[in-house]
């Protein structure tokens, strides 16, 4: 039997990042304020905002921070409530507590996208929101942006999965008033930790920029064309907002800066390693991958699909027969303490959500690693081995449609 790929290992950071580390190396010039001008993390602001077609970029610690300082920089009361999606990363409802805020949570659909019906209700009793592009599944973006746009609720996208991922021709993270992304290893672009928001808001970027760390004038260091607008955001926040300390260091912004002319290719390829794997699966009666939305186009690098007509055994021996020929499958509801699964958030206040919709979703919502990197023999082998795994738990006799 050949062996299974390593699903876990990112692609090698490019060679041009060598010689602006050896220099940072040399020179301990770490910290992105060091420079009057032009640090790396200054050139990484300027480049990512260009590649998403953005105003502005804030690269801080990571995309929790992102969201974190999103939330703030809306100048929400305490207690404010913040609707997020039952589907998500346990980050995304801690990143709203840290704001002082309140999660309140709606339901998603088999498919992993927001219950639209159930957004639209719960949406009047909201201060903001934030879409989870979880796993980079688009939701309905234009009914999102209509509903919020008719209640001028502010929409912040956590683009952690979707880099690359558009709708309607328009990049995701650039559709809502802020949208934040991930650096962290198994993202498309891989600096370990990490991440970036981007807005084309001048009073929102300058006072995330002040709260990230931008202690005194330091802020003058992101004004690297005129702005006029942007400059006097700076003069009227300066003073008036606390700091969090959440910056990027220079070393992972030379780590990342070159991974953004790789990121065509690496969507390109993913998204076609994503379709094949689909493909093959979606013969098989006991699997299914739910169809992208018309205006979405994905940018993967993994695979979900939900498991049919399977007992909750049934699952857990899926899993097993899987994992058995080389192949880890994560079921979100049935991974222990999985942070994808929301009754595992025992850290949110009140009650635990009732969301039996999603809830169902996730006890046969499996996912599985398909990075962009992988060979054709590799996506042989990954898709053989789940749909062997169904068959030696659920037999391959099934009919269609029975």
């Amino acid at each position: 039997m050949a062996l299974a790929p390593n699903v876990y290992d990112a692609e090698p950071i490019p060679e041009a990042a060598r010689a602006e580390i050896d220099r940072m190396l040399q020179s301990g010039d770490l910290f992105r304020y060091t420079a009057p001008e032009n640090a790396p993390v200054t050139l990484l602001e300027r480049e990512f905002a260009a590649l998403l077609g953005s105003k502005y970029a804030l690269a801080v610690s990571s995309c929790s921070a992102a969201l974190f300082l999103s939330l703030k920089a809306l100048g929400l009361p305490r207690d404010a409530r913040v609707l997020i999606p039952g589907f998500t990363f346990a980050a995304v409802p801690s990143s709203v507590l840290h704001a002082d805020c309140v999660p309140v949570l709606c339901e998603v659909g088999e498919n992993y996208r927001i219950d639209i019906a159930d957004f639209t209700a719960r949406l009047d009793t909201v201060q903001a929101v934030i879409i989870s592009h979880m796993r980079g599944h688009t939701s309905d973006m234009d009914a999102i942006m209509a509903l919020c746009a008719a209640r001028n609720i502010p929409v912040i996208e956590d683009a952690a999965h979707s880099l690359g991922t558009t709708w309607g021709g328009h990049n995701i993270g650039t559709i809502g008033q802020i949208g934040c992304f991930s650096f962290q290893s198994y993202k498309l672009v891989n600096a370990g930790e990490g991440g970036i928001m981007v807005s084309d808001d001048a009073d929102l970027i300058a006072r995330a920029v002040i709260m990230s760390g931008a202690y005194e004038h330091n802020w003058a260091k992101h004004l690297t064309a005129p702005d006029a607008a942007l400059e006097a955001a700076f003069a009227r926040a300066q003073n008036q907002l606390p700091l969090y300390n959440l910056r990027l260091n220079n070393l992972s912004a030379a780590i990342i800066r070159p991974q953004l002319a790789e990121v065509a290719r690496r969507v390109r390829d993913g998204r076609a390693n994503h379709d094949y794997v689909a493909a093959r699966i979606n013969t098989s009666p006991w699997m299914q991958v739910p169809e992208k939305l018309p205006r979405e186009e994905r940018a993967p690098d993994s695979i979900q699909f939900n498991l049919e007509g399977m007992t909750e055994d049934d699952t857990r021996a899926f899993a097993q027969a899987a994992a058995d020929r080389g192949i880890k499958v994560q079921v979100f509801g049935l991974s222990t303490d999985n942070a994808r699964a929301f009754w595992n958030w025992q850290f949110l206040p009140g009650a635990a959500p009732v969301l039996p919709k999603t809830r169902a979703m996730l006890m046969r919502a499996c996912d599985t690693r398909l990075p962009a990197r992988l060979t054709r023999p590799d996506l042989d082998l990954i898709a053989d081995a789940l749909v062997l795994a169904a068959e030696d738990v659920m037999g391959r006799s099934r009919a269609y449609g029975t």
